[in-house]
């Protein structure tokens, strides 16, 4: 009997939230623009939690968020660029003539399309420590016409060193994201902030467990200060049964309500952005289980508790 009503509860939660699903699509069908800021926190998606959808190009990104009910995103640039036009070579000083002499015509309207359908690019996935100094200007500027706040990258030591005075210069910040360098005893958040006041971190919070089994929200409420946003993924820490594991959200290790709460009690301006790595199951897609994440996250900040 408990079996059996296990099993229908299981059917009719499935329901929901396929309902759910269905009616953010619908709003986007609608042309109804979307609104992810819940209880005063900025959820978002980096759209690299698409990257398995057939059709890779900017409109059917920016197509992808809205059907989820985002209004915020964390841009990757690889489309960005070939929407404005880059050329499809892998000879490195090809990509920087083009880099350094493209007109930002097409960025503009880059801009128009994504502010028309009420979507925000608050942090742009463009550059690296390693460009040439006209590459990473173009970077800024892209960065500039497309309203983001700054460029992230991979955190690194040589990297803070490379970009902090461009981004004094440019008066945008760079944004360094971590994967598992955390669990490195020699690794320090702090050094790599001291490289400059424009420094920031884009936190992944499900990285950091999954490297450190450490509590994020500890880092957060001591550098939240500078932390522009925070990755909300869901992993197991390094000595579950399976480590370090992609878990859809709630079903892992990592304190995602805690940290919305944190967040949202102090009022701290950090977006929140949805990374979708784990696996998706038989039947959906990216976009059904970024849709679903954002149901969790609006459910956990709707939460009294």
């Amino acid at each position: 009997m408990k079996k059996e009503f296990k099993r229908i509860m299981s059917s009719v939660l499935k329901g929901l939230a396929m309902l759910l699903i269905v009616i953010c699509v619908q709003s986007a069908i609608a042309g109804d623009n979307p609104n992810s800021k819940f209880g005063g926190v900025q959820i978002g998606v980096i759209t690299y939690s698409f990257r398995s959808m057939q059709d890779q190009s900017l409109p059917a990104i920016l197509g992808y968020a809205v059907q989820a009910g985002l209004s915020s995103v964390e841009l990757m640039g690889s489309p960005v660029e070939q929407y404005a036009g880059i050329p499809d070579s892998k000879d490195t000083e090809v990509l920087k003539k083009w880099r350094t002499s493209v007109s930002m015509d097409k960025f503009k309207e880059i801009r128009k399309m994504f502010d028309k359908k009420g979507v925000k690019i608050h942090i742009l996935k463009l550059g690296s420590h390693t460009w040439s100094d006209g590459e990473i200007d173009y970077a800024f500027n892209v960065c500039k016409v497309l309203g983001a706040k700054g460029i992230t990258m991979e955190v690194s030591e040589d990297a803070a060193k490379r970009m902090g005075p461009f981004a004094e210069k440019h008066k945008l910040y760079a944004i360094f994201h971590n994967h598992l360098q955390p669990g490195d005893p020699n690794f320090s958040f702090d050094k790599i902030l001291s490289y400059g006041p424009m420094l920031m971190l884009n936190f992944d919070a499900g990285h950091y467990v999954g490297a450190t089994g450490l509590n994020p929200c500890d880092l957060i409420n001591r550098l939240h200060g500078r932390i522009a946003s925070i990755h909300i993924k869901d992993k197991t820490g390094p000595k579950a049964e399976e480590p370090n594991k992609n878990q859809e959200f709630g079903k892992g290790q990592t304190p995602v309500n805690e940290i919305f709460r944190l967040v949202q009690e102090n009022k701290w301006p950090i977006n929140c952005d949805i990374e979708l790595e784990y696996n998706i199951p038989d039947g959906s897609d990216a976009v059904k289980e970024v849709s679903k994440c954002v149901q969790y996250c609006r459910a956990a900040l709707s939460s009294k508790k």
